[in-house]
């Protein structure tokens, strides 16, 4: 059952993304930046994702401290990793955005730096798990790792609004606004990536139950 449901997820998701990208095709060239400005649809959804997920390994790591429940901790590295790689997206996208608009690939102003920190955090969180083999000790450690790493994510997001930086203003909480129909489909480009993660979290939670009946296999086999 849960197999169909991701593929009617993903399903879904793509057909949005065809549409929603052939129609943004077609949209007009913004007035100042041109046709690179279109990445935005992309850049933010990604950027909202990946936040999203952050906030997810959170829960999920202050609900395993708790209960001590191994579905918690399956649930935070599912979400980190999803979360890692829509991260990586958005810097990906920004750069490309920015060599256009700035004619640099990267300025280490503070949305940019502490972007680029929070993905070094999140990936530090995969590392520490690799390095401790016992199960419980690597949950553990990791559900610590996760709380300290979330500390950064108000910084990202709040940064521009702090200090004043070289990145844009948020268009939908900065004085902006888009075209009714532009505002449209970023939130079809919203949905579908919200759709794509929530597939990809659920491709990683079967990975993980499987990793956890291995784990549970390894404590038996010592015990003997």
């Amino acid at each position: 059952m849960r197999d169909k449901i991701l593929y009617a997820l993903g399903a879904v998701a793509l057909a949005i993304l065809v549409w929603n990208i052939n129609t943004i095709a077609r949209l007009p060239e913004e007035t100042r930046q041109g046709m690179v400005f279109k990445i935005i649809f992309f850049h933010v959804p990604v950027a909202i994702t990946a936040m999203l997920c952050a906030a997810a390994a959170l829960v999920a790591s202050v609900l395993f401290l708790v209960t001590r429940n191994f579905k918690y901790d399956a649930l935070a590295v599912a979400v980190t990793e999803v979360g890692l790689a829509f991260l990586a997206a958005n810097l990906i996208t920004g750069s490309i955005w920015g060599r256009e608009i700035w004619g640099i690939w990267w300025a280490w102003d503070a949305r940019l730096t502490s972007a680029l920190v929070c993905w070094l955090l999140y990936a530090g969180y995969l590392m520490l798990r690799r390095a401790v083999e016992e199960p419980t000790q690597r949950a553990t450690f990791a559900a610590v790792f996760s709380i300290f790493a979330f500390i950064d994510v108000p910084i990202v997001i709040f940064s521009i609004k702090w200090w004043r930086t070289q990145h844009p203003q948020p268009v939908f909480w900065g004085g902006g606004s888009f075209p009714p129909d532009w505002t449209t489909h970023f939130l079809w480009n919203m949905l579908a990536m919200a759709l794509l993660g929530t597939v990809m979290v659920g491709v990683r939670l079967q990975q993980e139950d499987c990793q956890r009946e291995l784990d549970s296999l390894r404590r038996e086999a010592h015990a003997m």
